[in-house]
């Protein structure tokens, strides 16, 4: 058994599996005991070992082709590293891919959301027998994020990445929207309690005003009072009240039984049944009469 690396023969087999190799870098075994199946190794491939692997036996049995591509992965990384920004403002970060083969593949994510790659300018340059491979990504700066650049090739199990910090510092508190909405409920609250002072207002006015029967009413209670005649003087009159220092009695005369009787006043000073009436007097209800005691010598 003889294996082929584009056209270099690199390996003979014998059938009871050793195997003489042009360099330690290839090596075969067979797959079991007993097997007819044959495992072909090369170790530390290079892109010039890329092109056709044919396998020859002995004997009626037809060669066996098969390609190999070998594909080389470089290095990646984000240029300018962490970057401080302030809130809301555009943010780029760019990413070189350099010496892959083929061109590397770039994607991105932010905080381990992958990024949609029509977000992306990626553009590949060839490098000798290589390619390197450039990636922008700007987006708006909202919070403090991790921003990761991946580069990978089909062959490679794993992409290479490359991460930085976004450090976002968050802007001045705006305040006018707030002051706007403060001012528009103000004002609005300003002229709610206008129109209700002014409705206050009106109906207080309205309630003083007096009505049409009112105001007939009060200008008949008036021409009343006015011809009503003026109530006299209330009080009663004291008709056995004497000035202090009057000596002088009224002319008395003599009667059949030898005494003497005032003309003027009656023996008790009482009031004449006329003025008493006149004057609603009576002398009892006084509670003290008042007597005059005449002497005769």
């Amino acid at each position: 058994m003889f294996w082929t690396v584009n056209t270099f023969v690199v390996l003979t087999m014998a059938s009871s599996g050793n195997f003489t190799a042009t360099s330690s870098r290839f090596s075969a075994r067979l797959c079991g005991s007993g097997s007819t199946c044959v495992e072909f190794t090369i170790y530390n491939l290079t892109r010039q070992d890329s092109g056709s692997v044919i396998c020859t036996v002995q004997g009626d049995f037809s060669p066996k082709t098969a390609q190999l591509t070998v594909q080389e992965s470089g290095s990646v990384g984000i240029l300018g590293g962490t970057q401080t920004v302030k809130q809301d403002e555009q943010v780029e970060f760019q990413c070189e891919a350099i010496g892959w083969f083929p061109s590397a593949t770039i994607s991105w994510t932010v905080n381990g959301y992958t990024v949609n790659s029509s977000l992306l300018n990626t553009t590949d340059v060839a490098s000798g027998d290589a390619y390197n491979s450039t990636s922008v990504y700007k987006f708006q700066a909202v919070r403090n994020s991790t921003v990761t650049c991946l580069a990978t090739v089909l062959t490679l199990p794993n992409p290479k990445s490359s991460s930085v910090q976004l450090v976002v510092i968050p802007k001045p508190t705006d305040w006018t929207v707030l002051i706007a909405i403060v001012v528009s409920f103000s004002s609005f609250a300003l002229v709610v309690l206008l129109i209700i002072g002014i409705i206050f207002c009106y109906k207080r006015r309205k309630e003083k005003q007096p009505t049409y029967q009112e105001e007939m009413m009060r200008q008949r209670t008036q021409s009343q009072l006015s011809n009503r005649p003026t109530p006299q003087k209330q009080g009663h009159v004291n008709q056995v009240f004497t000035i202090d220092g009057q000596t002088s009695l009224p002319s008395s005369g003599r009667s059949d039984s030898g005494f003497f009787q005032n003309n003027g006043l009656p023996l008790y000073g009482q009031a004449t049944t006329e003025n008493n009436q006149r004057n609603g007097y009576n002398g009892i209800e006084l509670g003290f009469p008042k007597h005059r005691h005449v002497t005769i010598v």
